[in-house]
């Protein structure tokens, strides 16, 4: 259970011999770690370095990458849970900073295995606000094996829900796709009454949250629209991050602000964009947890699995769809 339980916690700044460099983000974090190697005497080799980029390209909330990565020795690290990217308006108990932190270490296994190492889990934290989550150590596989899996499935990974097909996903698409757990996972095509239901309370909810202002203050928080601060955070959403691009990601990053998220305007387009992307899904995919960390994380192998292309570890065989579906993740309560 190691291996499931270890699929929803994970880091990316870095911690050691009591120096700290938490503003260490996204993939460009650990590319850029010399100078943080020299001020602390932790030198990175180089897979370990290429292992913690690949893991950081991992989906987060946001993209506040709530993470950082504790250096133990050469190998052997503590993925952290960063209490300052948490988004208490939108995930006040932390749940999706825990799924974000799964991605993160699925992201981190894949990456180990394409370079040639085994990877043993330990899991730390308890609830997902606890800080330590989990320990992660790397062993060269001492025979070769071969992993349905490339560096490139990983960098080219999408997550804007648009620019899909919607036809319905045949009965061999699901089983490549959700075949390794079908306890947990039921598929609501878009041909059913449920998935126009789906669709139409999603929606709703969407409208909800767009008109919260805490929410959508927290979400202005988080959007870099210039070029100069995507570069000074490398975190957040970027208009090329959500594929805006030629003249209207132009448009964004030169006349939008913080401001500009809590226009009119600017929330009544997110609803429209939330309108057209339900509309194209090929269906919905319920995903079910227990409600507590080790179900959660468990939750995030099976979600996983939908995003990232055939890899034969961790959870089970994994692709890419051609056709979106849309994800729900459910906590089961008695």
């Amino acid at each position: 259970m190691l291996r499931r339980q270890f699929l929803s916690i994970s880091g990316v700044a870095i911690a050691t011999a009591g120096f700290s460099y938490d503003d260490m983000i996204d993939h460009m974090n650990i590319s850029g770690t010399d100078e943080m190697q020299q001020n602390s005497k932790v030198l990175f080799q180089p897979d370990e370095r290429e292992i913690l980029h690949l893991a950081s390209l991992a989906p987060s909330g946001h993209n506040t990458q709530p993470w950082y990565i504790k250096y133990v020795e050469p190998y052997h690290w503590i993925v952290g849970n960063d209490a300052s990217k948490w988004l208490p308006a939108v995930d006040p108990t932390q749940r999706e900073t825990v799924l974000s932190i799964g991605a993160f270490l699925q992201n981190l296994e894949y990456a180990a295995h394409i370079l040639g190492y085994d990877v043993l889990f330990e899991m730390l934290a308890k609830s997902n606000q606890d800080e330590h989550v989990m320990d992660v150590r790397l062993f060269k596989m001492s025979i070769e094996k071969e992993y349905k899996s490339s560096i490139e499935k990983i960098e080219n990974r999408r997550t804007v829900r648009s620019n899909y097909q919607n036809i319905p996903l045949t009965v061999e698409d699901r089983k490549y796709l959700f075949g390794g757990e079908p306890d947990h996972i039921d598929f609501i095509p878009n041909t059913s009454k449920e998935f126009k239901i789906i669709n139409e309370q999603t929606i709703e909810a969407n409208k909800l949250q767009i008109h919260r202002d805490a929410a959508q203050a927290e979400l202005s928080d988080w959007i870099r629209f210039s070029t100069k601060n995507a570069k000074k955070f490398r975190d957040g959403l970027t208009p090329e991050s959500m594929e805006i691009n030629g003249i209207s990601g132009w448009v964004l990053r030169n006349f939008y602000k913080k401001s500009s998220v809590m226009t009119t305007d600017f929330r009544n387009n997110s609803i429209a964009a939330v309108v057209h992307q339900v509309s194209q899904s090929a269906g919905w995919t319920i995903i079910k947890s227990s409600g507590t960390t080790t179900g959660i994380t468990n939750t995030n192998c099976a979600y996983s699995q939908t995003w990232t292309a055939n890899y034969t570890d961790g959870c089970s065989n994994t692709a890419t769809s051609i056709s979106i579906t849309y994800t729900w993740t459910v906590d089961l309560v008695a």
